[in-house]
């Protein structure tokens, strides 16, 4: 329609602002730009609450930009608090992963079963056999698949996949490969209904095709040409699919170019970059990777140690780049613990511990945001953020999964923390006194697992 040359100077300021009521991307960026300046003088620019509530309720932002800002903001993760416990497995819960839509969590556990939950309505839809002889390390939903595609790795080196009927009942499971040695981590090419990738202390990355009746072998990881790197971690990274890393038994992150791998497995690949904080490289210190994940643009890459702290690099710089962020106060000693980015745009960092607390970081800040008493029993070692609501799940030695959500009135005030993080730096301290031995250590890990599946087991709902 053709402007009214007669409108008068208020509808002139109306039209340059005309944004404001248009629903589009620009509108909610000066919406937000005008919110932030009033957290300008803080150390982290946080969302502000009150102003971004008024503007979504007079239609000026999005629900889905809202539900963005409000899962990456200091101010729920400081209010996360307890939701649920999901029961029903009989042993530690050991991998945990949200379906595409957030709708369903899948759970996997030393008992051998994968349980589907309806997690916001405290319900367990279905449990399967996932067909494996030995704990469940991992169990992710495949995108694409509706939801009825699960793919998982064990302590028995085997990599499965289980159908799921749209009757709520298991097809039944499939062996794709076999590590000789246990497959702790998978990871899904994004965007892929059919790739994923896997590792094992073999050493070995599997890339695996449902559509093929055999995965394929890419290359065994080593350190030199006589000396093979056990594998705990892997990662693909979300902005360049033909990229991943991988790390374990030694102190380097590697990055490789599925383009540029040998033809022959056997070959020994080289990575395209590797990187490793410079005060553990060649040090007498035994340091290893626990696990590691990319950002969510694939940005930067977190990579959590043994006895050791977690660190962020930026994965666009050079190889050997010492890393640009360093998160302190957790434990990661007992068992081979996780890590994870949380919030949309990775906000923060949260880690378990072996004192059976969860731990979250300012990514930018590095300061601890919150820590949540997350497990009796006494170590956290799964974190799954929801993919599009501030909703966190965890799990550990403990049989249940919990479930966090930001119901807390008011920011958790911090008592007990300094304490805490003194115990922590003092036990990690004293391990690090006593000789290494990570046969014995493997072995007293095995008995702790089987003493507590030895112990009475409650009856479980069918």
């Amino acid at each position: 329609m053709a402007e009214d040359k007669g409108q008068n100077p208020q509808c002139k300021n109306n039209k340059t602002n005309s944004h404001f009521t248009t629903g589009s991307k620009n509108r909610e960026r000066d919406v937000a730009n005008s919110n932030m300046a009033a957290t300008a003088g803080s150390k982290r620019k946080d969302w502000p609450v009150i102003p971004s509530l008024f503007a979504r309720q007079q239609g000026l932002l999005s629900p889905g930009y809202f539900t963005k800002k409000a899962s990456g903001s200091t101010g729920l993760v400081q209010r996360l608090k307890l939701h649920s416990n999901l029961k029903y497995h009989d042993g530690c819960v050991n991998t945990l992963h949200y379906s595409p839509t957030g709708e369903l969590l899948a759970s996997g556990s030393d008992d051998l079963d994968i349980v589907i939950w309806d997690w916001a309505k405290k319900k367990k839809v279905l449990h399967y056999e996932s067909g494996h002889a030995s704990n469940v390390f991992q169990a992710k939903f495949m995108p694409f698949s509706s939801e009825s595609t699960l793919v998982s790795c064990a302590r028995d080196g085997q990599v499965r996949v289980g159908f799921l009927s749209s009757t709520g009942t298991s097809k039944g499971t499939k062996k794709l490969s076999q590590h000789r040695g246990a497959a702790h981590k998978l990871s899904i090419e994004p965007g892929s209904p059919w790739t994923f990738f896997t590792c094992g202390e073999d050493g070995v990355v599997f890339q695996v095709d449902l559509r093929e009746d055999k995965a394929q072998k890419l290359f065994c990881c080593r350190a030199s040409e006589h000396k093979k790197v056990p594998l705990y971690t892997i990662y693909v990274n979300p902005s360049n699919i033909n990229e991943f890393a991988v790390g374990g038994r030694d102190q380097f992150a590697r990055i490789y170019d599925r383009r540029k791998l040998p033809e022959d497995s056997k070959v020994n690949a080289e990575p395209v970059k590797q990187y490793c904080p410079h005060h553990l490289d060649g040090n007498d210190f035994f340091a290893n990777i626990t696990c590691l994940v990319y950002s969510h643009d694939g940005s930067e890459l977190l990579v959590s140690y043994n006895d050791e702290d977690i660190y962020l690099f930026d994965s666009y710089s050079s190889s050997g780049a010492e890393f640009v962020k360093q998160y302190k106060g957790h434990r990661n000693n007992a068992t081979v613990k996780g890590v994870n980015f949380y919030g949309p745009e990775s906000e923060f960092v949260v880690s378990g511990s072996d004192c059976g607390h969860v731990f979250l970081w300012d990514k930018q800040t590095e300061e601890i945001v919150n820590f949540l008493d997350a497990d009796a029993t006494g170590v956290v070692n799964c974190l799954e953020p929801h993919p599009s609501a501030p909703v966190l799940a965890t799990s550990g030695l403990d049989h249940d999964v919990k479930i966090w959500v930001p119901l807390e009135p008011s920011p958790t005030v911090l008592d007990g923390l300094d304490k805490l993080m003194e115990k922590n730096t003092s036990d990690r301290d004293d391990d690090r006194s006593r000789p290494h031995d990570p046969i014995s250590e493997h072995l007293l890990y095995l008995m702790m697992h089987h003493m507590q599946r030895r112990r009475v087991r409650p009856l479980r709902d069918p």
